[in-house]
């Protein structure tokens, strides 16, 4: 009985990861667009000696 039961829980264990994998995103950020760069580029290089 206890085997039964702890193979029960893993199946439940698996499906609901396996759930998470696959279900929409819930990911909730703000909508920025596109970030203008204001400023000058680096260009000197630290394989510069």
């Amino acid at each position: 009985m206890k085997l039964m039961n702890l193979f029960a829980q893993g199946i439940k264990y698996l499906s609901e990861a396996v759930g998470r994998i696959f279900a929409p995103s819930d990911d909730h950020y703000p909508a920025t667009g596109v970030v203008p760069f204001f400023g000058d580029p680096y260009y000197q290089s630290v394989w510069i000696d």
